[in-house]
């Protein structure tokens, strides 16, 4: 990918497919492009690939799980490199998988969860610095500022996710990604989340959310993937290239 294709394309896959360890496909043959300030839905049945697909686009590939076959560049960094260019694709990619909100570290606090994509990287960070932007995070995601001194067991299961977007947050990532991220949110709380990628978005990040929610594709204005047995059903924009695909399983933010 050249260097004026990466400033316009968040994301290029070209007959992408990924394996597990035993060398099954777990998607086959993906193709399409995410511009930069664009989004993509991406949906289908459970098993259908769209998870694992998610994970690895975001560099947070399970053990085991590689690219197998054509190529995918997300900002910029081809995901068949190695190394240091690749482990960095963490500060541009910021995600949120399926089950981050309940597996939060239970030893740190929210303000420690927050902010550890930046203090995990950095050999001495400044607290105060990261103190308040953990503190401007959680206000634009509609959570007591008093949070930050709790532990996950203390919050209920939807501020959980909240936090777990806010840490996807930290780094104010070029790309988010995420698995199912209006999972335990009530109306208001989607709403205040949905506000949150918008104003990201406006800002030049680029969204790839994994629905069901057929209504997504009109709020966000997006593009639709539909897979089946990791091989691609449909493709197109808005919630008509959805249907028929997928089902009204939610209520868009």
């Amino acid at each position: 990918m050249s260097a004026d294709t990466a400033t316009t394309v968040s994301i290029s896959c070209s007959d992408l497919s990924i394996a597990d360890h035993s060398g099954r496909r777990l998607v086959d043959g993906v193709t399409f492009v995410l511009p930069r300030r664009s989004a993509l839905i991406v949906g289908g049945a459970t098993g259908s690939g769209k998870s694992t697909l998610a994970a690895v686009l975001a560099g947070r590939a399970p053990e085991g799980v590689h690219v197998d076959g054509g190529e995918a560049f997300v900002e910029g960094t081809s995901l068949r490199r190695k190394g240091r260019k690749l482990r960095g694709l963490g500060v541009y990619a910021g995600y949120v998988g399926q089950a981050d909100g309940a597996t939060l570290p239970p030893r740190l606090t929210v303000g420690e969860i927050i902010g550890e994509p930046f203090t995990g990287r950095v050999r001495r960070p400044n607290g105060r610095a990261v103190a308040l932007r953990v503190a401007s995070l959680l206000d634009e995601l509609a959570l007591p500022l008093g949070l930050a001194a709790k532990f996950p067991y203390e919050l209920s299961a939807g501020m959980r996710q909240r936090v777990a977007i806010a840490r996807a947050l930290m780094l104010d990532p070029r790309l988010i990604v995420g698995d199912e991220i209006l999972a335990n949110l009530d109306v208001e709380a989607r709403r205040v989340v949905g506000e949150a990628l918008g104003r990201r978005r406006a800002a030049g990040a680029s969204l790839m959310l994994v629905t069901n929610d057929v209504e997504a594709a009109d709020a966000f204005n997006a593009d639709v993937l539909v897979l089946k047995a990791g091989h691609t059903l449909a493709y197109g924009h808005g919630s008509s290239a959805a249907r028929g695909f997928l089902g009204d399983t939610a209520v868009a933010p």
